[in-house]
């Protein structure tokens, strides 16, 4: 057992978020589906890029944004992945130390570009993402810091890190290093097309490699081909120790062995962008979570901070979150 100096620790892509306001047209003239993740190569990121109007630029990608948001809060927060050595590598860096992550994993010196993810918002506060994942898919075992995962409670691993043979080999080896230093794995599914694309992969981790796994309806429905939420709820109850499972307005559901606690969602002000939701809910559950508090208390705090980020433009809450939970949590 290593002593834990750190609360969670996050392996996930490095990516900028560039997050612009956009209407219906334009995800008609270039070809996107409202709601949905593409993948695009540089060309395609920096013509997309250019066509738009002035964005917010921060550090981004799924883990990140949920280290984020635990460090936000007052947790020990560290963060593992892969930038260039260019201006958007230095962005992400600056930004995520900025709110009081460790981030030190050395910048790339050759090959592709930072990571950016185009975050298109329409009028119905759904978010449309075009990602080019550049250096970020280049992470490798060499670029972990292990000594950083052993000092981990938890290690927080995100599902898009499998689309990389490169990045699932460190996923696994820190993974086998949080275990064998007493640590737990967290798993975010992340996406419910990622979710199609490695269901088998996903499910034998489910079975016997995670201890805390997060999806929201569509990721859990898609992992096992379920007909409802409540089927797919079943399939995954045992399967791992926890299951913190979202669902948009109807709040969340967490179960652990035979408990299941329905967690009412927040509603903090109007709809504006849905991007970071489910990363701040993450981010909530495990910052309690790491402090020793129930899964009731787990399951309210990830639903405030999820609450509160669904308020404003982007996926790092703009406000005070400690704030936040004094005034709504006590």
């Amino acid at each position: 057992m290593t002593a834990k100096t750190l609360d969670v620790v996050g392996i996930g892509n490095a990516i900028v978020d560039v997050l612009v306001q956009a209407d219906e047209r334009f995800l008609g003239d270039h070809g996107l589906t409202k709601g949905t993740m593409a993948l695009v190569d540089e060309q395609q990121a920096e013509g997309l890029y250019a066509s738009v109007g002035p964005g917010l630029e921060t550090s981004g990608g799924s883990a990140a944004n949920t280290l984020a948001g635990i460090a936000q809060l007052g947790g020990r927060a560290g963060f593992i992945g892969r930038v260039r050595d260019d201006q958007l590598g230095v962005i992400f860096a600056h930004d995520i130390r900025s709110v009081g992550a460790r981030f030190e994993t050395p910048a790339a010196t050759a090959g592709p570009s930072t990571a950016r993810c185009l975050i298109l918002v329409t009028p119905d506060a759904q978010r449309t993402m075009c990602t080019y994942l550049g250096a970020s898919v280049g992470l490798d075992p060499a670029d972990l810091d292990l000594e950083l995962v052993a000092q981990a409670k938890v290690l927080y691993l995100e599902g898009y890190l499998w689309d990389s043979d490169d990045a699932k080999k460190a996923f696994i080896a820190a993974a086998e290093v949080a275990r064998a230093h007493g640590g737990e794995v967290a798993l975010s599914l992340s996406d419910a097309f990622c979710v199609e694309r490695h269901r088998d992969s996903f499910l034998e981790l489910v079975d016997g490699h995670v201890d805390i796994l997060f999806a929201n309806e569509m990721e859990i429905t898609a992992l096992y081909r379920a007909n409802s939420f409540e089927e797919a709820a079943e399939q995954v109850r045992g399967r791992c120790r926890i299951a913190a499972l979202t669902r948009s307005a109807l709040g969340s559901v967490v179960l652990s062995g035979d408990q299941t606690l329905a967690v009412e969602p927040f509603t903090l002000g109007p709809l504006v962008d849905t991007t970071g939701a489910g990363d701040l809910y993450a981010a909530g559950f495990l910052h309690a979570y790491t402090q020793g508090q129930d899964l009731e208390a787990c399951g309210r705090l990830g639903s405030l901070c999820a609450g509160q980020v669904v308020t404003q433009l982007g996926p790092r809450p703009q406000g005070s979150l400690r704030e936040l939970v004094a005034a709504h949590l006590g």
